[in-house]
């Protein structure tokens, strides 16, 4: 009898892909320059929802005189708000539905109460980009959220599927540590690239592989770096940084992302050797979407849909990194050595020949 998903499998997958979905949004009112297309939270001008007639928006003129109401991007702020408070709700309902069967074996708890734990984080993030005005480590922080909420609930899938089987090979420890280890450097590729964005450097070389015809041009680190950033509160639409704090810190993008491309290969190919056929394949497929995406946001000038792509091609690399890890753990090393201990006992064992 083939193995069947617990209960909740599917309101799980549904919150992962409304986590996708809520991602994409970020990333798009992002790049459309909306983060504070509407000035005040969790409301838009004191509203429910956009101000659209004139009495309510001569309202808005009057409560808010600083932030002229753009209507298409308050929008685009308030339909990510929307997604992003609904998949809270989905959420809260699979923390509530994982504690009243906590009973049941194999259930996971903690997972969705972590969930739920780190989407309130998540709400107060989204409430302080906006009245921190863009602050560049409030919004990367709530990027990482995002990642962060997506690959959990795309964890809670897998452990609630049941139909994932153990490796029929052993896994070495050393493979399953270079795998975590390779998913925590995309982690931190995927923080460089929310500081990218949250800096608006994404366009500070525009021409690939050099960068303003050099390979090294004129950087500053420190003030890229900087994670104070000055002041709180000043208006960061646009970024506030010069061009060699910001070239800076596009130029170490590249370099995460060449350290992260060499890196997967090397885990791809130990994947291979190991036989897991499908997850090199996954993990490559990913790999190069996301590299040919990232070259094309230099090449052509950051196309807005390319640049949206290329942040779910961050999120599609994360999620294929977080399988490898739960398939690689589902062979335990204690297992693993058992395995090998009883094959080399009955390859010693001088059996009868018939």
């Amino acid at each position: 009898m083939p193995p069947t998903s617990r209960p909740g499998y599917r309101l799980a997958v549904f919150a992962t892909l409304l986590a996708v979905v809520v991602v994409l949004l970020g990333a798009y009112t992002r790049l459309t320059h909306a983060g504070l297309g509407c000035p005040d939270w969790p409301g838009c001008y004191g509203f429910l929802a956009v101000p659209m007639s004139e009495h309510k928006q001569a309202l808005a003129a009057e409560r808010f005189p600083e932030a002229p109401l753009e209507v298409h991007k308050g929008w685009n702020e308030m339909v990510h708000r929307y997604f992003a408070g609904a998949l809270g709700l989905v959420i809260l309902g699979l923390a509530v539905q994982a504690l009243r069967r906590r009973d049941e074996p194999g259930r996971p708890v903690k997972l969705p109460l972590l969930l739920l734990g780190v989407v309130i984080a998540q709400a107060a993030f989204g409430m302080w980009t906006v009245t921190l005005q863009l602050w560049p480590q409030v919004v990367t922080a709530h990027l990482l959220g995002g990642f962060a909420t997506l690959s959990l609930l795309f964890l809670l899938c897998l452990r609630l599927s049941g139909r994932l089987p153990a490796l029929a090979a052993p896994v070495p420890p050393r493979l399953r540590l270079f795998a975590f280890a390779a998913m925590l450097l995309v982690i931190g590729q995927v923080a460089l690239g929310g500081w990218v964005s949250s800096n608006y450097a994404a366009v500070a070389c525009t021409d690939f592989p050099t960068c303003h015809g050099e390979w090294w041009p004129q950087m500053d680190f420190v003030r890229g770096f900087d994670p104070t950033q000055h002041d709180i509160g000043p208006n960061y639409l646009g970024g506030l940084l010069y061009g060699e704090a910001r070239t800076a810190i596009h130029v170490t993008h590249r370099l995460g992302a060449l350290s992260v491309t060499l890196v997967l290969l090397v885990l791809a190919g130990l994947l291979w050797r190991h036989g897991l056929g499908r997850l090199t394949g996954l993990l490559l497929a990913a790999l190069a979407l996301q590299v040919g995406l990232g070259i094309s946001n230099v090449v052509f000038n950051l196309p807005l849909a390319v640049a949206v792509a290329h942040n779910g091609g961050g999120a599609a690399l994360l999620l294929v990194l977080v399988l490898v890890n739960y398939r690689l753990r589902l062979a335990s090393p204690v297992a693993a050595a058992s395995h090998r201990s009883v094959s080399n006992s009955l390859g010693r064992l001088d059996l009868p020949r018939a």
